[in-house]
């Protein structure tokens, strides 16, 4: 108990301002505390760099026997400085690359992917490394995304699993998001329900889906509640984690200027944990898209996942692939846009 507390303050007897001051005092002290993190970080890598160059010194004189290979060597370099860069700090632990390094590196892996995937099944069907029944090439795959926009309405099912995930990842937020936050503030309410975060973070996915058949019958409300089942424990224990990983000094400090328990929960706590919680909500979104497969199996009309297992079972093949694609695209679309949002509400959590 902080030493506010043991005084015995009560929220009637805090200042009229206490509410603005402490919110205002609990984002300065989180912008304080990441600036201390990456003068911390600069720190570290110059007294990293300071003891490489006293591990190994250079020579101070050269001879000149080396002096024209290293000026060679220079010379071939010198109109590429950044390529160079790149490659010399190759396998540098924790060295970040530059925008069109990191570019270079992704595309570099889509070629090869793409290069043995050309290669693979490249030929006649009876030449081919993988049989065309299993894996058609790139360019029968694209061929075939014709009739699956136009003749398997592609754009009714898409609206429909994406209109699922929406709901199933909203409720999951809505329960798990203030449960959490109970939970990482009064630690006797974390324990209580601890068997029910543990129960639903181990379960078997697809042990889900007879139990929500079984609660939620086979109409439209199954589906939502089979993404919600399988994605509430999640949030709710991040939501909870973020909570307890926010320094009990702020909470001191606060208690110091006067606040309530009310004011130290609502401005200190939630406030600070906030922009944890948003990278929770990130990961319920691909999780819902991760498991509408499932959420999909039974008396669904329209869907990506009902695609999926009709184009598997009675084909064409290709459409298995597109879809995927698809649903990639989608996941990684609704993720930008709630990074986006976030980099807005907080954007001293991501200034270098």
């Amino acid at each position: 108990m902080s030493e506010t507390e043991k005084t015995g303050q009560t929220p009637e007897s805090s200042a009229p301002g206490t509410d603005a001051l402490v919110g205002s005092m609990a984002q300065a002290a989180a912008q304080m505390d990441v600036e201390r993190q990456a003068r911390e970080t600069q720190a570290e890598k110059e007294k990293a760099a300071k003891a490489a160059a006293t591990a190994s010194p250079k020579p101070a004189v050269e001879t000149a026997a080396n002096a024209p290979a290293l000026s060679s060597r220079q010379n071939a370099w010198a109109g590429f400085p950044s390529v160079a860069l790149f490659f010399k700090n190759f396998f540098k632990i924790r060295d970040e690359p530059t925008v069109w390094g990191r570019l270079a590196m992704g595309g570099a892996c889509l070629g090869l992917i793409l290069g043995f995937w050309f290669w693979a099944t490249s030929g006649e069907a009876e030449e081919r490394l993988i049989s065309p029944a299993i894996l058609g090439s790139p360019l029968e795959v694209l061929d075939s995304f014709q009739s699956l926009w136009f003749d398997r309405a592609l754009t009714r099912s898409i609206g429909a699993s994406l209109w699922r995930v929406i709901q199933g990842a909203f409720l999951a937020a809505l329960i798990g998001i203030p449960l959490g936050f109970l939970a990482g503030a009064f630690r006797r309410i974390d324990a209580f329900l601890m068997p029910v975060s543990v129960f639903g973070r181990n379960v078997p996915i697809a042990a889900l889906v007879p139990l929500t058949l079984l609660w939620f019958g086979i109409e439209e409300f199954q589906k939502v509640m089979f993404i919600f089942v399988a994605s509430v424990a999640f949030i709710f224990y991040d939501t909870a984690q973020a909570v307890m990983g926010v320094r009990q000094e702020y909470l001191d400090t606060a208690y110091t200027l006067g606040a309530s328990r009310r004011q130290v929960f609502a401005k200190v706590l939630m406030s600070l944990a906030a922009p944890e919680v948003f990278n929770s909500i990130r990961l319920i979104v691909g999780l819902g898209f991760g498991y509408i497969i499932l959420a999909e199996m039974v008396n669904a009309e329209r869907g990506l996942g009902q695609l999926i297992l009709i184009s598997q079972r009675r084909g064409p093949k290709e459409h298995v692939y597109l879809i995927l694609l698809v649903i990639t695209i989608l996941a990684f679309g609704l993720d930008r846009l709630i990074f986006l949002l976030q980099r807005q509400l907080f954007p001293y959590r991501f200034r270098k």
